[in-house]
């Protein structure tokens, strides 16, 4: 069982997946084994977690899942404990295994009661786990769960917490809000975009001793998604120069918005390109910026786009489709955002000059949030969040490039590519600006030469870990975060 180290690359499985899985390590293992791991492994985090508490109430649903429970309850009951088990399971109708754990927690005397306790000092969530796919609580569950989220005791769930999506991360209106979850066997999409990371908690994996048994290839499928690991370090070559670094060009900042330009240009310059250029979309209204005069701000006619790694739309207004098709017919590497993202959403040339990139071995990387995305794909914003992974997998292979979808749970998907969920970010980004220097960000790498997948997940990667170690003390604006990146460059 391990705390999960978001400096690691983990592999994610869907349920699917999973459930083959599964099948596999119980055909491997003697009957009832697995749940037996699994009830062990909940009972002995819980006790981890929370060594002093003496009333724990399990609330266990009809499936599998409840079984976990069960036999948790059983270890709990003999190591002194005081579980307290609600069960929706009928002893004639339950599965296999989940009955067999009913009958040893009634053998080791585990108490059952019809209604949740008045008080506990822990919860065990353990009703639906991949079930929540399939069902959304209701009646006595619903309730249940209500219960669980009104307490102010810590809860564990097991596998996921009920009425989390294990594909998707969409949550039911009353799904359960875990401080921890444990992750059985796999970890799931689910837990880290969209609704999950919130109602997860902290999160844990055990695969249960699936490790030793030497599952076949085709017993183990491919990984659904990728959570993202913490990049490999760069250092930089002595004997180099700024233009072994690239250069990085920012279309953008029409008028009264220039700040969003600024922002992508200065998180680009801090995060290490070899110069950055600036051509704004109001005309001649900066020649300098003091503060960071490193910055070189050009009319954009004068900017060679073919040789630079351009980053357009930031703060662009609606009336640059020219520029934008300039830079899709002659860049080499793009970064297109905000409002260069709305633009191509109703332009077909535009749409049309984007594809043909892919097959010039250009690199280009889009990064909408949610509404973009929706715009994008001619559809809902509700229907963008409701399964991320399948929207920024249809934009990659409808545009044919990299998409960089934006939210809790970063998602970096590219045609023919496993996507990436990044794992590091907060609430703290919630504010204006954060996403032109995510752009800038992704310039600077794709200038320095790296590939654009690795270019955006990387990125993503940094940008939301910075945003994680920001102190407490201090509000975290998008000008401070561009400037930030330099002690972390």
């Amino acid at each position: 069982m391990q705390k999960l180290d978001f400096r690691l690359r983990h592999a994610l499985y869907g349920v699917d997946a999973t459930r083959g899985i599964e099948r596999a390590a119980q055909a491997a293992l003697p009957p009832h084994k697995l749940m037996q791991r699994a009830g062990l492994a909940v009972a002995q985090l819980t006790l981890a977690m929370a060594p002093h508490a003496r009333r724990i109430w399990i609330a266990c649903g009809p499936g599998n899942n409840g079984g976990d429970g069960l036999e948790a309850a059983m270890h709990l009951r003999q190591w002194g404990k005081h579980p307290i088990v609600t069960w929706l399971g009928d002893p004639a109708k339950t599965p296999e295994d989940a009955a067999a754990s009913w009958n040893r927690a009634r053998a080791a005397g585990v108490e059952f009661a019809q209604t949740p306790p008045q008080s506990h000092d822990f919860c065990i969530d353990a009703l639906l786990g991949l079930g929540s796919d399939k069902r959304a609580p209701e009646g006595r569950m619903a309730t249940w769960i209500d219960a669980i989220n009104a307490s102010d005791a810590p809860v564990l769930a097991v596998d996921l917490p009920t009425g989390l999506a294990a594909d998707t991360g969409k949550a039911a209106p009353n799904c359960v809000r875990a401080s921890h979850t444990l992750s059985l066997l796999t970890l799931k999409p689910g837990l880290f975009t969209a609704d999950g990371r919130d109602a997860s908690g902290v999160v844990w994996l055990d695969d249960l001793g699936t490790h030793a048994l030497e599952l076949t290839d085709q017993e183990i499928a491919q990984p659904t998604a990728w959570l993202a690991g913490l990049p490999a370090s760069t250092n930089r070559q002595h004997a180099s120069h700024k233009g072994s670094y690239g250069d990085v060009a920012v279309v953008g900042g029409a008028a009264g918005m220039t700040g969003a330009a600024l922002l992508a240009a200065s998180s680009a310059l801090h995060a290490g390109a070899g110069r950055v250029f600036i051509g704004l979309l109001d005309g001649d209204s900066l020649t300098v910026d003091v503060s960071q005069p490193e910055l070189m701000f050009r009319p954009i006619e004068s900017i060679d786009f073919s040789t630079a790694t351009v980053v357009i739309g930031c703060g662009a207004g609606d009336a640059f489709s020219g520029h934008l098709s300039n830079a899709l017919l002659t860049c080499t590497s793009l970064v297109i955002d905000a409002d260069g993202l709305n633009l191509i959403a109703t332009d077909s040339t535009l749409q049309r000059q984007l594809r043909a990139r892919a097959e010039q071995s250009r690199s280009t990387v889009l990064t909408p949030h949610p509404l973009e995305a929706a715009r994008l794909l001619n559809c809902s914003t509700q229907q963008v969040q409701a399964d991320r992974l399948r929207a920024a997998q249809e934009l990659a292979r409808r545009f044919s490039c990299i998409i960089v979808l934006k939210g809790s749970g970063t998602i970096v998907a590219a045609p023919g590519q496993t996507p990436i969920i990044n794992p590091t970010g907060n609430a703290r980004l919630a504010t204006a600006g954060t996403g032109d220097v995510l752009a800038g960000m992704v310039g600077a790498a794709l200038a320095s030469g790296v590939d654009a997948f690795h270019a955006a997940s990387n990125a993503v990667y940094q940008h939301g870990l910075l945003a994680d170690q920001w102190t407490t003390t201090r509000v975290l604006v998008a000008g401070e975060l561009a400037r930030g990146l330099r002690t972390t460059s």
